[in-house]
């Protein structure tokens, strides 16, 4: 229902001044305003009082509606509708004050301004309804001259323009957030970069094209910043020189904030992000309208907390890169070798994984020293990356280097080509050589751990039976390995279990045939009552440094059980002790030997520690120290399967050796040729030694070996090794010594 009266005409006189340079301003952005009233000539007379009007240096844009209903849709349509003009009584006497309802309630337009108007006082809204539904002023139509009317949409614009500023502020800082949470997720530099280009469109209502961040270049020399992400249309530049770019004005606009170090907001937008460890980064962004204050606060807001992400960023790139690649070769490590996943090229194609361990390396690095060691390392990797471009190459140990890639491309041979000629140190030619192991993943992903060590397996039977070539994994090599795995662990427990236990090979003198002495021999009877050989576990013992520990087991109890044979009246025979090199090396070996002397009460002019001829040509100066300590608390000391190693005289006569053992190699070959046994008894002899032969037996090889003047011998003619009960059994029946 339309309000009576002459209201339209009382609009009409509304032509008070207003500046003439307020007219004249022209402005891109206005204010918009919604007239509501179902009487056309109220909204022909408001247009008119509102011509050419500027209000807070914008000009206004009016939306016209002739019902409540048809204001709703307006509204519901149209966003950054300002201040509404609202007649308060037009379908029906409510109509008015039912649409501020939907407008608050319903459409939860708290920014929108509302001015009511009416012809008739008499339906004005009670003061409780101004507050409940926040209604900026109420007029009757008479008293809205222009100028009245430009002070009340001046005092609407501003209050619309305040809360709509708090309003996009707290929506612009809950996506600062949110983007700050989301690119905590991205650790890669490019990937936070274009995550960031992609936020700062959200928070500044813009599509994401038409942004582009760079950073400042890392090489002093280049002087244009790299592009680091990118979007929209300028996508493709990513990775590129900024030189690059056509657009003449971005170009400058980046290179004077990275200059200045300050963010531009003019003519675009240009945002600078200082990184404390870092070079600085800018990103450009096309705003293509004037940057309002809340715009300016959220920029900066958002600025800081992308230069925090960056620096975030950066340090962790440099955790990474301490942690995923080695430091001196700049190139992938052992922890990027684990978590590298293998691509085949085509389906045929089957990946190929390699150890290449340069030969003798450490003896090159004591030689050269460290820093010829590291010049090596760094003309090896330049040549393994020059020959196997499109191969996974790292640095996996000190001087061992990891292929992966298409068995095509790593083929051994080429891999032992590279070694063929010489590397350069410090302007030195040097000759190297390389074994390498291979494993071939037919119809299998790289895991890292099961084909790493398949792979060890075949590098170290390369060092083995093929140095300075290759040698490729198979399945029974693996169960060999995991054999010797399960046995080492077997052995381990056995002796925790006290399960290793000692026998004892007896020795005569040959000249008289009387029993001289004892060998004591490591046993060992595993879980299923089966005698594992000696030459089984002991080298496994010997590798796995678990030798140490059986050796303290040896010495203790072949004393014990010394101290029986001596208790049982055979108080003139001696004991034989093989010790291993391992053993020798520990600090504490003389005074663990001492002390098990000392306990079980043994004489020791009737210990003899074996030692093998191999140990004697290593390290001689550090062994004749130890064996030097040794003949000190009275023991003698013997060289065992002498001849079957190497040691030059020289090195025979610096040891303070007592006795020669030839190997029983030596004395099965007698009766063909005894001219090596009789040469070992000679040269004993000469060098003030005893020389006692193993393995005898025949008889025919006991009298040569007599006839050559042997001291000392034992084998199976004369008993096989056995526990101690059993040997004071055949001692007693031998006849006593004592």
């Amino acid at each position: 229902m339309g309000e009576q009266g002459n209201d339209s005409d009382e609009l009409l006189p509304i032509i008070e001044d207003v500046s003439e340079a307020q007219a004249q301003t022209t402005h891109t952005r206005c204010w918009r305003l919604l007239v509501v009233d179902d009487d056309e000539e109220v909204h022909h007379a408001t247009q008119l009082a509102l011509k050419d009007l500027i209000v807070e240096e914008r000009p206004l844009e009016l939306l016209h509606a002739y019902s409540a209903q048809q204001a709703k849709s307006i509204l519901c349509e149209e966003s950054d509708i300002g201040v509404i003009l609202l007649d308060v009584v037009m379908e029906t006497d409510q109509a008015g004050l039912e649409l501020v309802e939907v407008i608050r309630e319903e459409l939860n337009l708290n920014a929108l301004r509302i001015i009511l108007r009416t012809g008739q006082p008499g339906y004005a809204p009670e003061m409780e309804t101004i507050q409940r539904y926040d209604i900026n002023d109420y007029r009757t139509k008479p008293e809205l001259t222009r100028i009245r009317l430009f002070t009340i949409l001046t005092s609407a614009v501003r209050a619309y323009n305040q809360i709509r500023s708090q309003q996009l502020m707290r929506q612009g800082l809950e996506k600062v957030v949110q983007a700050s949470t989301e690119l905590a997720h991205f650790y890669g530099m490019q990937m936070f970069a274009e995550g960031a280009v992609k936020q700062i469109s959200a928070i500044m209502q813009i599509e994401p094209d038409g942004l582009i961040c760079a950073q400042e270049s890392q090489d002093e020399q280049t002087v244009s910043p790299v592009i680091i992400a990118a979007s929209g249309r300028y996508s493709g530049f990513v990775q590129n020189s900024l030189d690059s770019l056509e657009s003449e004005h971005i170009r400058n606009s980046i290179t004077q904030c990275l200059d200045t170090k300050k963010s531009l907001l003019e003519h675009g937008v240009t945002l600078y992000f200082s990184t404390e460890r870092g070079r600085g980064i800018a990103a450009y962004v096309d705003v293509r309208r004037p940057l309002e204050s809340v715009d300016k606060h959220l920029l900066e807001v958002f600025c800081a907390n992308l230069s925090v992400g960056f620096d975030n960023v950066i340090l962790y790139n440099r955790l990474e890169e301490q942690a995923f690649k080695d430091p001196l070769l700049d190139i992938p490590n052992l922890n990027s070798l684990r978590r590298y996943q293998y691509t085949g090229v085509s389906g045929d194609d089957f990946a190929r994984f390699a150890l290449i361990d340069i030969d003798d390396f450490s003896s090159f690095n004591d030689s050269f020293g460290h820093s010829a060691g590291d010049s090596l390392l760094v003309s090896v990797s330049k040549r393994l990356q020059e020959k196997f471009p499109y191969c996974f190459l790292a640095r996996v140990g000190s001087d061992v280097f990891a292929l992966l890639g298409s068995h095509r491309d790593i083929v051994s041979d080429q891999i032992l080509a590279l070694f063929e000629s010489t590397f350069s140190v410090d302007e030195q030619p040097f000759m190297v050589t390389a074994s390498v192991g291979l494993v071939d993943l037919i119809e299998q992903d790289f895991d890292s751990s099961e084909h790493y060590n398949d792979a060890q397996v075949a590098l170290k039977q390369a060092k083995l039976y093929r140095r300075g070539g290759a040698m490729t994994f198979s399945t029974d090599m693996g169960q060999d390995a995991r054999d010797r795995m399960y046995l080492l662990a077997e052995l381990k427990q056995a002796l925790n279990d006290n399960a290793l236990f000692m026998t004892f090979q007896a020795k005569y003198k040959l000249s008289t045939m009387k029993l001289s002495g004892v060998e004591a021999l490591l046993r060992w009877r595993n879980k299923e009552g089966v005698l594992v050989p000696p030459d089984q576990f002991i080298p496994l013992a010997e590798q796995s440094g678990l030798m140490v520990s059986i050796g303290a087991f040896v010495i203790e109890h072949c004393c014990m059980q010394f101290q029986m044979l001596k208790q049982a009246g055979y108080a003139s025979l001696t004991m034989a002790i093989n010790v291993s090199p391992r053993q020798l090396e520990q600090p504490g070996f003389i005074k663990q030997l001492s002390q098990a002397m000392e306990r079980y009460k043994i004489d020791p002019n009737t210990i003899e520690l074996e030692i093998t001829e191999t140990v004697a040509a290593k390290n001689i100066s550090e062994l004749c120290k130890v064996l030097n300590k040794v003949r000190e608390l009275g023991c003698q000391i013997a060289i065992d399967d002498f001849g079957t190693g190497f040691s030059s005289l020289s090195v025979l006569h610096k040891l303070p050796v007592t006795r020669l053992k030839i190997d029983r190699t030596f004395v099965d070959g007698m009766l063909q040729d005894d001219s090596i046994a009789k040469m070992i008894v000679n040269l004993g002899q000469t060098l003030g030694m005893e020389v006692t032969a193993e393995g005898i037996e025949t008889k025919e090889q006991l009298e040569k070996l007599k006839a050559f003047g042997c001291e000392e011998g034992q084998g199976w003619l004369f008993a096989k090794a056995m526990i101690m009960e059993d040997l004071l059994n055949f001692a007693q029946s031998d006849g006593k010594t004592k």
